[in-house]
């Protein structure tokens, strides 16, 4: 049962790791975004596109991101063949 419990709180903290990173990137492309809009001599001085930023910053998210499913994944896993168990 003490193992069980322990999966739960890991996948609860998976939970809340993956809802941040989305959340991080999400609040970002917003204020990447709003700035565009704001301030669009700024970008316009850039060769690269407006939303490069966006797209290296969605990169750098997608990676751990990934890791957190994977794991989830596994614990989902684990706490059916906990409970098959029981």
């Amino acid at each position: 049962m003490g193992a069980c419990s322990m999966l739960k709180k890991l996948d609860g903290i998976l939970n809340i790791l993956i809802s941040l990173l989305m959340g991080a990137f999400v609040g970002h492309a917003i204020y990447v975004y709003l700035d565009y809009r704001t301030y669009p001599g700024l970008y316009d001085m850039q060769s690269a596109p407006w939303y490069t930023g966006i797209l290296y910053y969605g990169i750098f998210t997608i990676v751990p991101l990934i890791i957190a499913v994977i794991i989830k994944l596994f614990l989902w896993r684990k706490l059916k063949q906990k409970k098959e168990e029981e």
